[in-house]
């Protein structure tokens, strides 16, 4: 399998690429974005860096000019990344580390997303072998390993939200970011759980849905397995209505229906639950 190292030319990524300059599965792609004027000249210093450990190189320039905003820029990055992997049948690598993913739970609980912005950087096509790294282990190895790398000018500027949720997690201590980086592991393991259940069911038209599954595991993952089994269904819960729902199948008895909204609903049976029409 190729391995598709996103390598922007900074620090984190220049690292990761040196741990990989002796793998010839990697190809190196760099997105040039044109937000800044001097842009050009990061793609020229990561095309050097694959030239010398004799790697394959691709990039794509885009103009997106210094008004873009962070979205804007992200979205395009990624849709040549994966461009890319298509184009080559291979995974995508980045360069992400633990300062990475508490600045992104940061971001994620101020714009409210809720208790799942608790577990950013879940996209199961990326790879990240940096996420046990904190950011002063990536300067520790690219100062031992005498590796030079860009500054990207736009780190420090205020305008971006996450320059300034990184100037805020600096000051906060050791403890306090090991008590998130572990909620953050908890809540992967929980998407994992998830996932593992979903891909073992079957959906489709009067699917029944053992009832002893949802009374076996825990809260967390009861309601997030009813939130995902509910949204192939079209149902969107809040959590509270969740919850209801997820007492409904664990204790009502056999007969009994839970109202979802107008048009559907739970029945409930001795051993299982459907989700059913209100007027079929």
């Amino acid at each position: 399998m190729r391995k598709v190292l996103a390598v922007s030319g900074g620090i984190d990524s220049v690292a990761m690429l040196h741990m990989f300059r002796n793998d010839h599965d990697v190809i190196v792609a760099h997105f040039n974005h044109g937000i800044r004027p001097n842009s050009f000249e990061d793609q020229l210093f990561v095309q050097k860096l694959a030239s010398k450990y004799q790697l394959e190189f691709v990039t794509k320039s885009a103009e997106l000019g210094q008004g873009a905003s962070e979205a804007i820029a992200r979205r395009a990055r990624y849709d040549f990344l994966f461009s890319v992997c298509e184009k080559y049948r291979g995974r995508l690598f980045t360069a992400h580390h633990q300062d990475d993913i508490l600045e992104t739970i940061a971001i994620n609980c101020l714009r409210g997303t809720g208790w799942r912005g608790l577990a950013p950087l879940g996209d199961e096509r990326i790879q990240r072998p940096l996420l046990d790294w904190r950011k002063c282990d990536i300067y520790i190895y690219a100062t031992e390993n005498h590796l030079t790398f860009r500054q990207d000018q736009t780190n420090t500027e205020d305008s971006y939200l996450r320059n300034r949720v990184r100037a805020v997690l600096m000051n906060a201590n050791v403890e306090q970011k090991k008590e998130l980086y572990e909620l953050y592991r908890r809540q992967c393991y929980v998407a994992k759980e998830v996932r593992a259940i979903i891909n073992g069911m079957e959906f489709g038209r009067n699917t029944s849905f053992e009832r002893d599954l949802f009374k076996q595991i825990d809260d967390i993952i009861g309601l997030e397995l009813l939130r995902e089994v509910l949204l192939r269904s079209s149902v969107a819960q809040t959590r509270p209505q969740l919850r209801r729902a997820l007492d409904a199948i664990r204790n009502y008895q056999s007969g009994k229906r839970f109202p979802l909204n107008r048009e559907l609903y739970l029945q409930i049976t001795k051993y299982h639950f459907l989700i059913k029409e209100a007027n079929g």
